[in-house]
């Protein structure tokens, strides 16, 4: 399975908000970049990602799962996009912040550091082990 890292300014939805939708989980929509949509085009139902505040606070906080696969995006009528459907799992213990990933030689190459302004990212297997190990999430 595959892991992934969705971005969200938390003023405008927080990781709060994604925990407070429950078992039904939230649309993730208002995605408009090609290659962020492709990323949940690929997504299958149970994978984790990182929940990641952007811009206010810029750390990783929680995960999250998908609940369900890419449709399209219901917020345009626009047939290019869609949209998953995510559902908070768990707090990090420990939030992992921006700074913590980019002095951290191991993940060097993760796409939090390469590609900043993509909000849906791949995650490789062995950057999400040192990441939930940085946090402290064994789950």
């Amino acid at each position: 399975m595959a892991q992934w890292l969705f971005k969200s300014e938390p003023d405008v939805w927080s990781f709060d908000m994604q925990k407070a939708k429950g078992a039904e989980g939230e649309l993730w929509t208002g995605v408009r970049n090609y290659l962020a949509r492709n990323n949940m085009r690929a997504m299958q139902i149970g994978e984790r990602g990182f929940f990641y505040h952007s811009n206010i606070g810029l750390e990783i906080v929680g995960i999250v799962e998908i609940c369900a696969l890419s449709r399209p995006d219901p917020t345009t009528d626009d047939p290019r996009w869609d949209c998953v459907t995510i559902r908070a799992v768990a707090d990090m213990p420990k939030p992992v912040s921006l700074k913590d990933v980019k002095a951290n030689p191991a993940l060097a190459q993760m796409s939090l550091v390469t590609s900043m302004r993509l909000s849906v990212q791949p995650v490789t297997e062995a950057e999400w082990a040192e990441v939930c190990r940085m946090g402290g999430y064994s789950g």
